[in-house]
């Protein structure tokens, strides 16, 4: 079984991103979990209060995922052409002292959805620094940015279009395809 850890950057019940992380875990093949982490519980980041109280529990839980994920799957909204706080946020608090170690390697995707015209394609180019200097392995392979999906998602946050259902399988079965090459291999 092929474990990925889904983290939606975005804390919005009605969430697009977080819709569209949800249908990459349904859409996900054979012999795949997407686990669906929650950065919700994630504090601002504050060096005071980890060296008073350590890791955060929500913060704990997400490390632990993350040790036990094969790949890590983010799913990034934008906010001002960037990547949105709360999520870079959980991300540098995951990576705190033993929690840079799961990073190292860690085969990662990206995605999003935005209403706008571009799809996150800046917040998905700010992403790579961050992944360069936590040591992982992105996968350059494939690239999803849904744009206008403001009228692909019902009013909860559920896809609903099958076009990007279909374009969400291909790109989560590519990544899947990445990590476990033997798939591939006739």
């Amino acid at each position: 079984m092929t474990t990925i850890l889904g983290l939606s950057g975005s804390l919005r019940r009605a969430s697009l991103n977080s819709g569209l992380l949800r249908a990459a875990r349904d859409v996900a093949p054979e012999g795949t979990r997407i686990v669906i982490g929650d950065i919700s519980g994630v504090p601002l980041y504050d060096g005071d209060d980890e060296a008073a109280n350590g890791t955060p529990p929500a913060v704990a839980a997400l490390n632990r995922q993350l040790a036990q994920a094969d790949g890590l799957l983010l799913v990034t909204p934008e906010y001002n052409n960037g990547i949105p706080g709360v999520f870079k946020n959980a991300i540098d608090w995951m990576s705190r002292g033993e929690g840079l170690r799961l990073f190292a390697g860690k085969p990662v995707a990206v995605m999003g959805a935005s209403p706008g015209g571009f799809g996150t394609t800046q917040a998905q180019t700010h992403w790579w620094p961050v992944l360069r200097t936590l040591k992982t392995r992105p996968w350059w392979d494939g690239r999803l940015m849904v744009s206008r999906a403001g009228g692909l998602f019902d009013a909860q946050g559920n896809l609903t279009d099958d076009k990007t259902r279909q374009q969400l399988a291909d790109f989560i079965a590519g990544f899947v395809a990445s990590l476990t090459p033997e798939r591939t291999a006739s």
